[in-house]
């Protein structure tokens, strides 16, 4: 995802484009060094395992009782699912899409030696290889089979909306066993009488004797699996009253016992039309809204056009979807005057072709998915015949396009949480930064715990101070400004040393600059530490303009170890202190430092005597407050380099 450069987080009721998904194939193909079909596979696969745990499962089982019924009836589910909800954005079967874009079509022809021909056409390209992955999962789970898919043919076929790609997959089963393994299984005298007395026991005598001689040709002949030659016998076995289930034969009457009229009343929204298209009869219903319907023999193309499947209006179009449902939709300019301000009326149904005939039955009902919609077009519930489901339908949509949208108003509210609770956590940890280069960290969490903070004595650190030579003469003969870019610079400088050096700044005060090694964490090379920032601190001056001679600043620096009490003094602006002598002499060290030298004292100097430091004795000198002391000169680190002491890489 971060390769692709695609948003970390999608709603589920939003439309994206498929670039964002074909991005995603081609960055996990370049990481996992597999081809694009292997993952669009894998992806089929666990989408299967998504829709059933999304709760399409119970539905998806119910629409075959094989494979190819399986697969026959998953456009019809398609089309159902697409064109049923108007905001339609939940995972579909094979794809996810909303109702402004087109779904994909299927159509399976099944051959004499098992195997069959998946035609699967879509306007959206490169998404094919999900589809193996999908129907190979469902195979396995639905009806415990394993199946292989292979493009047999991939062509581009120009339809109404333009071009859309057409698959031929090849689907055949794997052999769960050996030929030897199903045959010696089988033919088998045990399986063979074991069949025989089942069927006994449930059909009469007429009937037993072809059973007989049904499960004896079957016992002979090679049987896929165990599982299905178990079905063919029960598919023997009567349902009923004896009657064999495949020598069901229906009984039709010698004449149709319905007028015409009482037909045209009861199916209200149905028509019939030629191989020319020419209407040859209609329901009263459709004839009300388009009543250039009432005149025998107009072309239905000049009153509708088929919506879905995406597909030209003729007779062999229509009978290479027959399996389909058609969505028909009225043309507007053949509508009569009332109805052409309103929305156009849809029908939805299904084509059933009459051989002896030579006509194509379309027996539909208006699609309407609201009562907002059904009032568009200035319809009622009247309207709709009592026995079409519509009507229920129409009424259990408006609860569902409510809940919907609920879902859809609570998912973008958690969306917004998100990134609020994103932004929040950014600026959360702004205000900690800020806060803990005021106050250690430590301290910042107990005052923000509501916590007091008890002073801590700190037996050994070490203590620095600066200040810029000449400061006061400096600041008059400038201007503040330039005073203040002046410190800024210096500040910035010396700021990024304690990061380096991992020292703790106490405080600024005017030119002058406080820095401790050892608290508010105690540590044993505290003097090292401040030593070494000493030294950064004389070669980061040497950066800094002088505003009045242009030359690099001077500044003195003082450094000093002993005990301290530290604490923070105050509510307001609370600041954190040290208290006690060492700070003290510290300060002296500085005050009596000379310019752009380290002035130690010789409790400092005792630290850093034996740590690879370069220093020099400067003699006994008086030190205000203090009297004599013998103090000494840091001169270089021994062993690290400027970069080293800099921090530069």
């Amino acid at each position: 995802r971060l390769q692709a450069g695609v948003q970390d987080s999608f709603l589920t009721f939003e439309v994206y484009k498929d670039e964002i998904t074909m991005q995603l194939v081609d960055k996990a193909c370049k990481i996992l060094g597999v081809p694009a079909d292997t993952v669009l596979r894998e992806f089929g696969e666990y989408f299967f395992e998504f829709c059933k745990r999304s709760g399409y499962d119970h539905m998806l089982r119910t629409l075959g009782g094989n494979l190819y019924e399986f697969i026959e009836n998953l456009d019809a589910l398609h089309s159902y699912l697409s064109l049923s909800y108007q905001a339609n954005t939940e995972v579909l079967f094979l794809f996810v899409f909303p109702q402004e874009m087109n779904a994909p079509s299927f159509r399976v022809e099944k051959h004499e030696d098992g195997s069959m021909h998946l035609h699967y056409y879509s306007d959206r390209r490169g998404l094919c290889h999900i589809v193996p992955g999908i129907i190979g999962a469902a195979a396995l789970d639905f009806f415990n089979i394993e199946i292989s898919m292979e493009i047999v043919d991939q062509t581009e076929e120009e339809e109404r909306t333009g071009k859309k790609e057409h698959i031929v997959f090849l689907v055949t089963q794997n052999p769960a066993f050996s030929y030897k393994e199903r045959n010696e299984f089988s033919s088998s005298p045990q399986y063979l009488a074991d069949s025989e007395k089942q069927i006994e026991n449930q059909l009469n005598k007429e009937d037993l004797e072809k059973a007989k001689n049904t499960v004896r040709d079957r016992g002979s002949s090679v049987c896929p699996v165990k599982k299905s030659h178990w079905k063919t016998i029960r598919g023997i076995i009567t349902l009923g009253k004896g009657k064999l289930l495949r020598g069901f034969d229906p009984v039709y009457p010698k004449s149709l016992w319905i007028d015409t009229k009482t037909f045209c009343n009861g199916l209200p929204f149905h028509m019939v039309f030629d191989k020319e298209l020419r209407v040859k009869q209609a329901g009263v219903s459709i004839q009300k809204i388009v009543p250039g319907l009432q005149t025998t023999g107009v072309c239905l193309d000049h009153y509708f056009s088929i919506v879905h499947p995406e597909v030209p209006f003729t007779i062999s179009s229509i009978q290479k979807f027959i399996n389909s449902q058609f969505v028909f939709q009225t043309r507007r300019e053949m509508m009569p005057e009332s109805w052409k301000q309103r929305p156009m009326l849809e029908l939805r149904g299904q084509m059933i072709w009459m051989e002896s005939l030579q006509c194509m039955l379309y027996l539909c009902s208006p699609l309407l998915r609201t009562l907002h919609e059904l009032e568009e077009r200035q319809m009622h519930i009247a309207d709709i015949a009592p026995h079409d489901v519509t009507r229920d339908l129409i009424l259990l949509n408006q609860q569902r396009l409510a809940e919907m949208e609920l879902s859809n108003q609570l998912e973008r509210k958690k969306e917004e949480l998100r990134v609020l609770s994103k932004h929040l956590e950014e600026e959360k940890k702004k205000t900690e930064a800020l806060l803990y280069a005021m106050l250690p960290q430590h301290v910042a969490n107990q005052l923000k715990e509501g916590k007091r903070v008890e002073a801590g004595e700190f037996k050994e650190c070490t203590i620095l101070f600066s200040d810029v030579v000449t400061f006061t003469n400096i600041c008059a003969q400038c201007e503040p400004i330039q005073i203040v870019l002046m410190l800024n610079s210096m500040y910035l400088r010396f700021d990024r040393l304690t990061t380096v050096h991992d020292v703790y700044k106490v405080e600024t005060i005017g030119d002058a600059y406080m820095v401790v090694g050892g608290v508010p964490v105690p540590v044993p090379t505290h003097a090292e530490r401040v030593a070494n920032f000493a030294l950064g601190m004389i070669i980061a001056a040497k950066g800094v303009q002088n505003p009045v001679s242009g030359n690099p600043i001077q500044i003195r620096v003082g450094i000093h170890t002993g005990p301290v009490l530290a604490g923070v003094v105050g509510e307001k602006m609370p600041r954190y202190c040290l208290f006690g002598d060492t700070v003290n002499i510290a300060s002296r060290m500085e005050s009596h430092g000379v310019p752009s030298k380290i002035h130690l004292s010789s409790s400092a100097y005792q630290c850093l005597k034996y740590k690879n430091f370069e220093m020099t004795g400067r003699g006994e000198i008086e030190v205000k407050g203090k009297g004599r002391m013998h103090t000494y000169f840091l001169i270089r680190n021994k062993t690290a380099t400027e970069n080293e002491i800099m921090g530069r890489p």
